[in-house]
């Protein structure tokens, strides 16, 4: 093992944010065995940004890495948890907060005022910078910065497609419910609708048909964008899946979509590069 894999970690309490509500007995808990997982901290345009990672105790050589981008509650134990799972299938998951600047997710209780006093002030600038040196930390501890990956779930699905259009050494992207459409701020100047012409890796997008807050219009009206633009692209809309189908720790939890999600951005990642696990 090098000398610069020797990192180490911090250990959190398993605690989910407290906007998101009651938590549901549908939760799943991966566990850490066989996984060198928990918090670090990467120097990225002069702070030290907070990450939660989660990789393979032993491996033969630098691991395809996947950056796993926080939903609107930041990285709590939903979000550690999916790297946890992401580390079990072989890869270095890497889930920086993407909000310590402005503030701490955890202090809110209700999703309108987390949005309003927090989430909304984050600029897509910075998001994207931290990104791209979570990326670069990775790629000097373990892993391999030729296999580059994202997924990104609702205020992460909608950073996923614009990282797409980032960051030409990605490999692939798979966004889980993140919106198409928006208005135009100082922190938010550009949606997906407005860079699929500029997306360089290929990108999956899953979404639920009963999504109130994703109409299926700007499914169709990203569809449409990306036809023109000859992206390589997929949108795979579940019938019968609302917003947020992959959180387990919620009501809206679909288990058949999330299942098959889950096993689509594999394959999706597998398709560029990343890990093929036997049948």
């Amino acid at each position: 093992m090098k000398t610069e894999d020797l990192i180490t970690l911090v250990n959190s309490p398993s605690t989910f944010s407290p906007a998101a509500g009651t938590i549901a007995q549908t939760t799943v808990h991966t566990d850490n065995e066989g996984l060198h997982a928990g918090f670090t901290t990467i120097p990225s345009q002069g702070d030290d940004l907070p990450a939660y990672l989660a990789k393979p105790l032993h491996a033969d050589g630098p691991l395809p890495i996947v950056l796993v981008v926080q939903e609107i509650f930041g990285v709590h134990e939903h979000i550690q948890d999916v790297c946890r799972r992401l580390a079990k299938q072989g890869y270095l998951a890497i889930a920086p907060e993407l909000y310590f600047r402005q503030g701490e997710a955890s202090d809110y209780t209700d999703i309108p005022t987390l949005f309003q006093n927090l989430v909304s002030k984050v600029p897509d600038k910075q998001v994207l910078g931290d990104l791209d040196h979570a990326a670069h930390w990775a790629a000097r501890h373990g892993g391999d910065a030729s296999r580059l990956y994202i997924t990104g779930f609702c205020w992460g699905g909608r950073i996923t497609w614009l990282y797409g259009a980032h960051n030409p050494q990605l490999k692939a992207g798979v966004a889980w419910y993140g919106r198409f459409v928006g208005d135009k701020t100082l922190t938010s100047p550009k949606h997906p609708v407005d860079v699929a012409a500029e997306l360089s890796a290929p990108m999956l997008g899953l979404y639920g048909g009963l999504d109130d807050s994703i109409p299926q219009e700007t499914v169709e009206t990203m569809r449409q964008s990306l036809r023109a633009a000859n992206a390589t692209a997929e949108i795979i809309v579940y019938p019968q899946a609302g917003h947020a189908f992959y959180a387990d720790y919620r009501p809206s939890y679909n288990a058949e979509a999330a299942k098959d999600g889950w096993e689509r951005m594999l394959a999706w990642f597998a398709a560029y590069g990343g890990v093929n696990k036997p049948e």
